[in-house]
């Protein structure tokens, strides 16, 4: 199952990065793209300081984003890696593994402390959330978001090409 929701994340992160790449390059508010930029770049980090946490390694960061804004071709390339990362993960996890409980220290200075399983999910709601919060800004100016649900997705992957 969760091999199946990740391969969904990476569909998304797709949809919604091909959309802001058609977006850029459009004549459009510039401050709507830059917070939907920063608020996928946000998504990014998290996706990668869980995998630190996940492989018990230290992390870069000091906040949840970065202070600088990074330019889409590189936050793309970026996901694209990350969602190519926990895909691997997934379908190399074992049941005793996904339960193990992992302690780590958030940005925030408060500790954490999920099993592999809860991490994971709480990466795929997180994304979802912040993928919505992107369509609103889309619809705000006027460009139709991703239709990216679950359903639909299941539903492509499930037809043959």
């Amino acid at each position: 199952m969760l091999g199946s929701l990740f391969s969904y994340k990476q569909w998304a992160n797709r949809e919604i990065l091909d959309c802001l790449s058609r977006w850029q390059t459009a004549e459009h508010a510039d401050d709507e793209l830059h917070t939907a930029i920063r608020i996928l770049n946000h998504t990014y980090v998290v996706d990668r300081i869980f995998c630190c946490h996940l492989q018990r390694k230290p992390h870069p960061y000091h906040a949840s984003s970065t202070p600088e804004t990074p330019h889409l071709e590189d936050l793309d390339e970026g996901i694209r890696a990350s969602d190519e990362w926990y895909l691997a993960y997934v379908e190399n996890a074992n049941a005793d593994t996904l339960d193990e409980v992992i302690d780590f220290v958030f940005t925030d200075g408060d500790q954490g402390r999920l099993s592999r399983t809860q991490i994971l999910l709480h990466l795929l709601v997180h994304g979802t959330y912040h993928r919505g919060e992107i369509g609103r800004l889309l619809e705000a100016s006027g460009i139709a978001p991703p239709r990216d649900t679950l359903t639909r997705y299941l539903r492509a992957a499930a037809s043959p090409t």
